[in-house]
């Protein structure tokens, strides 16, 4: 099945966007449904409804469902991720585009990891915020909207591409702004600790 280009980065900037919130529910997400042959995956997607893949990212994602609604546990699980969430991102956005030509598909690679850094460096900057509450009912609740958000756009984008890529690009400028005020916050909340402690 041949995808049109515009069908091909609608789906990066929606899958992207997903990965950076969660990989293993993203990449679970896409080779359940082409499992199931509810959807077409783009050629180089196809590998994703591997049984291997499909299990390594099933108990990948159970670990972390667990691991990212424990307050602390949540902010070095996520933090080690950087290294995992934004190359697979372009990896995931590199594989989708092999139909078109290789400097498009590095401009996808690149656009796909500056997406999922978005959403992933948000996802950080909250638990950072949250991170010090003494309840774990805050951090169960981002964590858990993150899960839905990652499960949720990644279907919507095999079924309305451009609709999921319109809500990603929306929710991708909101995580740019939203990560500025809340490392802004902690800064404040850092210097007035400094100038505490040097009385």
């Amino acid at each position: 099945m041949s995808f049109s280009p515009s069908t091909l980065a609608a789906l990066v900037v929606a899958a992207s966007f997903a990965a950076g919130l969660n990989l293993y529910a993203t990449v679970l997400t896409l080779g359940l449904l082409a499992r199931a042959r509810w959807v077409t995956l783009p050629p180089g997607l196809e590998g994703l409804a591997s049984w291997w893949i499909l299990v390594a990212s099933a108990l990948l994602f159970g670990m972390e469902f667990f691991a990212d609604k424990l307050p602390g546990i949540d902010l070095a699980w996520n933090s080690l991720h950087t290294l995992v969430r934004v190359p697979v991102a372009a990896l995931l956005a590199y594989r989708a585009t092999e139909q078109l030509s290789p400097s498009l598909q590095l401009l996808a690679a690149g656009a796909g990891a500056a997406i999922a850094l978005a959403a992933h460096s948000s996802k950080i900057a909250a638990r950072a915020l949250v991170t010090p509450s003494p309840e774990p009912f805050t951090n169960i609740a981002l964590s858990g909207g993150e899960d839905a958000a990652a499960v949720g756009i990644t279907w919507l984008a095999t079924r309305h591409p451009r609709t999921a890529a319109a809500i990603a690009a929306g929710l991708t400028l909101l995580a740019v702004w939203v990560t500025g005020r809340i490392l802004e916050r902690i800064r404040v909340v850092w210097r007035k600790l400094t100038a505490g402690s040097a009385r």
